[in-house]
């Protein structure tokens, strides 16, 4: 008679998040989610000025580009759309008022 071993599954992946260190407390959806949002804060994004990606946070909403310098406001977490426009851009705009 053979014995035939129970297929193993492991219970669940091992992810390394930066909220291990909060153990088993405040429950694993605040968690993920807290997680999710430290990892888009200290990404580093392109900068919207010199395009290099070298832009980290300051502070909440203040991003700073550490190759041109610039310092400019975007989302709380992430860099979103900055408001740059061109020279031909802003004429434009104001030609369409005008008329």
């Amino acid at each position: 008679m053979k014995v035939r071993a129970a297929p193993y599954y492991p219970l669940r992946k091992m992810v390394k998040l930066s909220t291990k260190r909060f153990g088993a407390r405040y429950g694993s959806r605040l968690k993920k989610k807290l997680a999710e949002i430290e990892s888009q804060q200290k990404a580093i994004y392109p900068c919207p000025y010199c395009n290099y990606v070298k832009v980290k946070r300051v502070s909440m909403g203040i991003w700073q580009c550490n190759k041109c310098d610039a310092k400019f406001s975007s989302k709380a977490y992430s860099v979103g759309k900055v408001g740059i426009r061109s020279k031909e851009e802003k004429e434009k705009n104001i030609l369409d008022k005008k008329e």
